[in-house]
């Protein structure tokens, strides 16, 4: 299954975040409504065991040059993955509990990014 979406990393988020909508929170929220809502439409659950690709997207101040060397290449930048693949478990399942294995990567990519996830 591969969601068409810049990937959110999971924020850190502190009781006044219920009032406050800290910018960080309302994209995680709005990210996390629109990947619930394409898998509500495709069917999709998320296995207890996935290898999953999140391709991110290049920052405007990159230039073509920058671009075309670090295309496909791995993202080695804040932020960290395991954010990443948290932000995928707690919007696609009620409980992360029983995932016993993720296979994760985050690569650079042209457009708006995407994530692909693959059950093992």
């Amino acid at each position: 299954m591969v969601f068409y979406t810049k990937p959110v990393p999971k924020p850190r988020m502190t009781r006044s975040d219920a009032w406050k909508k800290r910018d960080c929170v309302v994209k995680y929220y709005d990210f996390k409504d629109a990947l619930q809502l394409q898998a509500r439409l495709e069917k999709f659950e998320l296995p207890d065991s996935f290898r999953v690709v999140f391709g991110i997207p290049f920052p405007r101040s990159y230039g073509k040059s920058k671009r075309d060397e670090l295309l496909g290449q791995p993202h080695q930048i804040k932020p960290d993955i395991d954010n990443y693949v948290k932000a995928l478990m707690d919007c696609l399942k009620d409980s992360d509990a029983d995932v016993w294995h993720v296979d994760a990567q985050k690569i650079w990519t042209d457009g708006d990014g995407f994530i692909s996830v693959e059950e093992l």
